[in-house]
């Protein structure tokens, strides 16, 4: 199975082709911002590549809301302009399959304002599905996972959840985004029935603006704004 793989959710931007297991072309930029300016470069490049491919694997989530939304949209379109099954990857399960080996994984995402995007793996089936947890949870999560045997902290998150533990307690690999050979994995074990939607964990940082542009500020105290 020929398939292409679209990573923008996270901290990069990657577009790579594989037949099988065998990677036929990988573009892969870290970046925490500026996707949508890449993509187009970058899949244009793996397309010419990979010529006709059997479906499209995009992650969904959870992750930037922008990133995730630029690069499901820009993997519909290319789903139905050539007519191939968009298949929604979740950056955990990527982040989880990104690394090798058995035992306890915790995938974790810095989610900012003090939470992190979880999900918990042990020997690679997941516990549960993801969620946004606070650090003190998703700590006590990791100890409450070590006593199935060493973990291992898998993602941007795993840095800030190794404050409060002694070095060398468990294993930290702090990807910034899943790999592509990951993904590809994903792409080609996923069902037709894996759509492609995208996955929030908690609502969106910005807010619903209270005015209309031109508007003037409510009065305070007798006084515009």
């Amino acid at each position: 199975m020929k398939v292409l793989v679209i990573d923008t959710a996270l901290g990069a931007c990657t577009v790579a082709a594989f037949e099988d297991d065998r990677p036929l072309l990988v573009r892969s930029e870290t970046m925490d911002r500026g996707h949508q300016e890449r993509l187009g470069g970058l899949a244009r490049d793996v397309m010419a590549e990979a010529g006709a491919i059997d479906r499209i694997g995009v992650t969904v989530g959870p992750g930037s809301f922008t990133g995730l939304r630029v690069g499901l949209a820009f993997g519909e379109g290319l789903g139905m302009a050539l007519d191939r099954p968009v298949i929604g990857l979740s950056t955990l399960d990527a982040l989880a399959a990104s690394i090798r080996g058995d035992g306890p994984v915790l995938a974790a995402i810095d989610a900012r304002r003090g939470q992190v995007y979880a999900r918990a793996f042990l020997d690679g089936v997941a516990q549960g599905e993801g969620r946004a947890l606070t650090i003190p949870d998703a700590q006590a999560l990791i100890r409450d996972l070590s006593r199935r045997g060493r973990v291992t902290v898998v993602g941007s998150g795993a840095t800030v959840l190794a404050e409060g533990f002694h070095p060398g307690e468990f294993d930290l690999h702090p990807l910034p985004a899943p790999t592509a050979e990951a993904l590809a994995r994903l792409t080609r074990a996923a069902g037709a029935q894996a759509t492609a939607r995208p996955v929030y964990l908690r609502a969106p940082d910005a807010a619903v603006p209270t005015r209309k542009p031109g508007q003037p500020r409510p009065l305070r105290d007798g006084a515009p704004r």
